[in-house]
């Protein structure tokens, strides 16, 4: 199955991603109802919201790297495409974090801080992708979508190495590799 078969199933059943698209706020709206005020990083609600966060991040993500690629490097235009399957998802996980924002504070989330690293990540990866491809300096831009995907790959692989190392504390203890010394 192809991305575009994907999509195209997704469109085929406008109903079932409504409904789960539609959820997502509405479940933020109840989980904010259901626990006092202020209460939303206690311990059972933190998981429900996080696991809130991933299921409306994950597929709003991917909805906004769609949309850019469409625009950037299909250059298709956005009024011809099924909006429910592109801007759906990028428009539910803004409303289901403004309205759980409200409710608990997303820095202590379990998983959140390593999901907002990886959006950030995915987003330094496209836009590396995007200026390769309009530069045409490789030749296997004009080849194979397996060759985007291994140059994608590497930049993915190389962004997230250089931001560990740049971003890590200094005051961490390091540690010898294993079998030194002994």
């Amino acid at each position: 199955m192809t991305p575009n078969d994907w999509l195209a199933s997704l469109s085929e059943r406008p109903l079932w991603l409504g409904s789960y698209l539609l959820a997502l706020p509405v479940l933020a709206l109840l989980l904010g109802l259901l626990h006092r005020r202020g209460a939303g990083n206690d311990a059972p609600w933190k998981y429900f919201y996080s696991i809130l966060v991933y299921a409306a991040c994950i597929p709003g993500t991917f909805g906004a790297l769609m949309i850019l690629y469409i625009l950037l490097f299909v250059g298709q235009n956005l009024l011809e495409v099924n909006m429910l399957v592109t801007v759906g998802p990028v428009v539910a996980m803004a409303a289901a974090l403004a309205v759980a924002g409200r409710n608990v504070d997303f820095g202590p989330l379990p998983g959140f801080g390593r999901l907002s690293g990886l959006m950030a990540v995915l987003g330094m990866t496209f836009a590396v992708l995007f200026a390769l491809s309009r530069t045409r300096l490789f030749v296997v831009f004009g080849g194979s979508v397996l060759w985007l995907g291994v140059i994608g790959a590497f930049v993915f692989a190389l962004i997230k190495w250089g931001g560990s190392m740049a971003f890590r504390r200094r005051d961490e203890p390091q540690l010898p590799p294993p079998g030194f010394g002994t």
